[in-house]
């Protein structure tokens, strides 16, 4: 049994924390509100952002999991919670003297500044074009600069229950952007981001930095489509505008594959077919 901390334990940490504990770890959840937290899982109050913001820490850690969300999507918000919130948690496991077997840091895919559909790896060179890539950046080399042997997962858009924008939007008839070229997409199930996550805990030597996406880097326009067709309603179009994603790249997992690691939702259409099934069964 082991003793994970998991820091930020929202929508991935959460998921992740309930798959820890029914394989009998011992799970700590530092959040601002520890009352979300799963069943099972030890509170601890704190808001990384602040400098005294992580009170005393559990002792004799064996992994820790930096997965924080941002309070807003702007740069001081970004900056305060992914770079200034895993320094002070750095810190106090410095300060305490703890010695995990490795901190895992969930950063973002936006490290990369590729938007012309190229392929990209933990190999690509990474020239962020945003704020927040360009922090998510700073924030690996801080953790791979500390003295703890450090994992770096840098995950696509996270979908999954309670997030079903793109589903909900078709199902309503709204006009969706739809671009003349394509753009290419990276995504992951909530689940299998949590699994990625508990697998690489597991490894003994893993590498510096995984991509965290799944097995297709679809189109917009295609899995708009797709979810169309699968609902049996029109897709109504309209020209490309500030509503497509940002960029265009198809990140590859092969080094997460290679790992051993096996996806329950390998593809968009697994993922989004498994919400419309459960959001079915709900409304019977």
């Amino acid at each position: 049994m082991a003793r994970v901390l998991i820091v930020g334990c929202g929508y991935v940490g959460g998921a992740l924390a309930t798959r820890l504990l029914t394989e009998g770890h011992e799970v700590f959840g530092l959040r601002r509100d520890p009352s979300a937290l799963p069943p099972g899982v030890v509170g601890l109050a704190g808001d990384v952002s602040e400098v005294e913001g992580v009170g005393a820490l559990p002792g004799a850690l064996d992994s820790v999991v930096y997965a924080v969300g941002a309070k807003q999507r702007d740069e001081a918000s970004y900056r305060a919670a992914y770079l200034d919130g895993l320094g002070h948690v750095i810190r106090a496991l410095t300060e305490e003297g703890q010695d995990p077997s490795r901190i895992l840091f969930t950063s973002s895919t936006s490290v990369y500044g590729q938007s012309r559909g190229e392929w990209v790896d933990e190999s690509s060179p990474t020239h962020p074009r945003s704020f927040a890539g360009e922090i998510m950046l700073s924030a690996e080399r801080l953790l791979h600069g500390s003295r703890f042997p450090s994992t770096v997962l840098r995950l696509g858009g996270i979908y999954g229950p309670g997030r079903t924008r793109l589903i909900d939007r078709v199902r309503a008839g709204e006009a969706v952007a739809v671009a003349e070229t394509a753009t290419y997409t990276n995504r992951i199930h909530r689940d299998d981001a949590a699994a990625a996550i508990a697998h690489l805990l597991t490894l003994p030597d893993p590498k510096a930095t995984y991509v965290g996406v799944d097995e297709d880097p679809a189109d917009a326009a295609e899995v708009l489509a797709w979810i169309a067709e699968r609902l049996g309603v029109a897709l109504v179009e309209t020209p490309a505008s500030e509503s497509l994603p940002v960029g265009s790249r198809r990140c590859r997992n092969a080094a997460l594959l290679d790992s051993g690691f096996c996806f329950d939702y390998p593809t968009y259409r697994e993922g989004y077919a498994a919400l419309m099934e459960a959001a079915a069964a709900e409304s019977v």
